[in-house]
């Protein structure tokens, strides 16, 4: 039996390119027998599928099927899935909110159907923007109230706690009038929350963010969005990630159709759009949540301790439950199809990828942490089934997994034994940051210790590099701007005045942590809402500790166009990072050569696509003449420099200088060539000829 057909010869499974992920990584080679019963397990599911619904594309069309659907002739069907009830009625506008009057039918496997004929003017029995309730009926005698796990919309009154569902079947639903981009070369992420997308202190809404902050997501240079908290979710500050309402797009930012307006808009900007999914657990809420749907603390979760996390207080899906993984992938693709996502960013994946869901445990990289019985087979599978899907119904489709623990072929396709993620979080990063801003002095900072963190990654396995996300500007945490320039950002931010000494080595810094991550810590660039210009405020959204204030749960875009503040100079330069990077492509080149890490310099060199980066960390210590390694010769020019004036730097290099390699053997490198590098500076050199 070769390599490259390795098979399980009594059940005939094979992975056709496992043998290309053993090149990669030999040290997989004693797990051999865990890809393979990995992939044995997705071609039988994919089998069962087959033989029980007609295949894979019938069985993730759930949202057909179940909730409400509207058929030709204006009847409605209604069908839930409820297997510990007793009964189950409908009630709403539409009948007087009778309980009794409109009784499911109960058919087989738990499911539970209802038809409505039309009225007599041939209309639906319910109208669009009615409100209804499941009323489920327990064994042991309880009557529930409950909302439809596949309602497609659902609201909250200004006085309520608790949220309604709303039947949402417009009379003119919003048609896309935009192709969707193809899947961009080098991948640069804008983190968004349409809420907080404002300078205003109040929910902003979709069509804000079409209208304001779209145009500026395109003129910095991001090609893609990850739009997070759009999954309907009853409690505003949990950030989104303690969902109520999978197939519901939440209501307090405005209507479905404005939030496909916002995705069509996006694809005519040539911007691709992702969805922060949540699908590693679900809030607890009964009465407008998916948990205790019929009554059972099972129905969708675990049952017992198994169903609980623990660190989240919330529930865990059962992934080996046929209809889970129907109304799961079904939502993958209801959020495909009917919104148009161009991918997903799976949020807590290592949450699923083990029992013990990462709570209170250290990865330290060995391989046994990652195969053996403290690994969820049933999660795995899962992953690997939404995977094979979504890339299925569209090609161009992207996937992020993120994932703390490091589990080896979670981005490797399904084809070599991988789960089949297009990308990971490079969740080490922006800890790293925040630690050396915090612990060391500047002239502390260890150069190979950076350079390890942003090039510690599994080879031929693509990452996203930060240097912060939305869970460093949360309360309780704060910005790399306000780690480095704290209180003087209210005071000292004026280009009317002198910098101080704080706010001068906080914007120079603030430009090159952000540079070196883009350049060097991965395959793809993340950057939350704001903080390209380092916005000066943590995140706190309205909670009974703030008195329920937005002042803190907003952006304030305001200070970016108030010229004569430094924030300008920081969009700036990261507007022109993100153009640099499109010209030349670096995050989409193999990993980078580093050919310099000097720790009494402070000097970093590395080259990646045709350019040169250069970082002088140094505090005081500027360097004339200082010779850096080059393997490709030619003619280079300066194509970014993180101390040009516009940037808030001091202008101290001459961008009409011409620099010509050298035959002198430097740092591991054939050739070699002069430079000035001013302290605190970041430089990206280009070859002349690629212009």
């Amino acid at each position: 039996m070769t390599d490259s057909n390795m098979a399980d010869a009594e059940d005939n499974v094979s992975i056709p390119g496992f043998s290309n992920l053993l090149q990669m990584d030999p040290l997989l080679k004693p797990y051999e027998k865990d890809f393979l019963r990995r992939s044995k397990q997705l071609q039988k599911q994919l089998q069962l599928f087959e033989e029980a619904e007609g295949g894979f594309d019938q069985f993730t069309r759930g949202y057909t099927h179940f909730g409400i659907q509207r058929q030709p002739d204006n009847s409605l069907i209604f069908k839930e899935w409820a297997p510990a009830a007793e009964a189950l009625f409908l009630t709403g506008d539409f009948n007087g909110w009778n309980n009794f009057s409109h009784p499911y039918t109960k058919r087989d496997f738990g499911k539970w159907q209802l038809h409505l004929p039309p009225q007599e003017d041939n209309s639906p029995a319910v109208a669009h923007g009615s409100k209804l309730k499941v009323v489920v009926h327990t064994k042991e005698g309880e009557r529930l109230y409950r909302i439809s796990p596949w309602a497609k919309y659902v609201t909250q009154h200004e006085k309520s706690v608790i949220y309604d569902w709303v039947h949402w079947d417009p009379p003119q639903p919003y048609q896309h009038k935009h192709p969707r981009p193809k899947k961009p070369r080098s991948l640069r992420i804008y983190e968004s929350h349409v809420g907080i997308a404002s300078p205003e202190g109040k929910i902003a809404s979709y069509s804000n963010f079409t209208a304001n902050v779209l145009p500026r997501i395109k003129d910095l240079g991001y090609n893609c969005i990850q739009l997070m908290a759009i999954m309907e979710h009853a409690y505003y500050a949990c950030f989104g990630y303690q969902v109520t309402s999978f197939f519901a797009a939440s209501s307090r930012y405005g209507t479905p159709e404005e939030l496909k307006e916002l995705i069509d808009v996006a694809h005519s900007l040539g911007i691709v759009v992702l969805l922060d999914v949540v699908h590693s657990h679900a809030c607890k809420n009964a009465e407008d949540g998916l948990n205790l749907f019929d009554g059972s603390d099972s129905c969708y979760f675990h049952a017992g301790t198994r169903g609980v996390n623990k660190l989240w207080d919330s529930r865990l899906f059962n992934y080996s439950s046929w209809e889970v993984l129907r109304f799961l992938l079904s939502n993958l693709r209801w959020w495909m199809d009917e919104y148009r996502f161009d991918g997903f960013r799976f949020d807590g994946v290592t949450s699923m990828l083990y029992h013990h869901h990462g709570i209170g445990i250290g990865f330290s990289g060995d391989y046994s942490e990652y195969f053996g019985l403290h690994v969820d087979e049933d999660s795995v599978l899962y992953l690997m089934l939404a995977n094979h899907m979504v890339h299925s119904l569209n090609e161009d489709c992207i996937t992020i997994a993120e994932d703390v623990s490091g589990m080896p072929a979670l981005c490797r396709p399904l084809s070599e034994g991988g789960c089949g993620f297009d990308y990971r979080l490079a969740m080490a990063i922006p800890d790293k940051w925040i630690q050396i801003i915090k612990e060391y002095k500047d002239e502390e900072w260890n150069m190979g210790n950076i350079v390890h963190t942003l090039t510690n990654r599994r080879y031929g396995e693509k990452c996203i590099a930060y240097a912060e996300s939305h869970d460093q500007a949360l309360v309780g945490d704060k910005t790399l701007a306000f780690w480095l320039m704290d209180k003087e950002m209210y005071t000292n931010m004026s280009a009317f005045i002198p910098m101080t000494p704080v706010i001068d080595r906080g914007i120079q810094l603030h430009k090159m942590i952000r540079l070196i991550t883009h350049g060097l810590g991965g395959e793809g660039y993340l950057n939350f809402i704001g903080n390209e210009f380092g916005h000066p405020e943590w995140l706190d959204f309205p909670r009974q500790g703030n008195n329920e204030s937005y002042h803190y749960a907003r952006r304030q875009f305001n200070l970016v166009d108030t010229d004569h503040l430094r924030y300008s100079q920081l969009y700036a330069f990261d507007r022109d990072m993100n153009r640099t990077e499109d010209k030349y492509g670096w995050l989409a080149a193999p990993p980078a050569f580093v050919s310099a890490r000097h720790e009494g310099d402070k000097v970093i060199v590395f080259e990646r696509a045709t350019t040169i980066f250069i970082f002088n960390f140094h505090p005081t210590n500027s360097y004339q003449d200082y010779r850096i390694a080059v393997e490709m010769p030619g003619k280079y020019r300066i194509k970014l420099d993180s101390d040009e004036v516009q940037y808030g730097g001091h202008g101290r290099l001459d961008h009409n200088t011409e620099f010509f390699t050298e035959p002198v053997p430097h740092d591991g490198r054939s050739h070699s060539t002069q430079v000035y590098l001013p302290c605190r500076t970041a430089i990206v050199m280009g070859k002349v000829d690629i212009d």
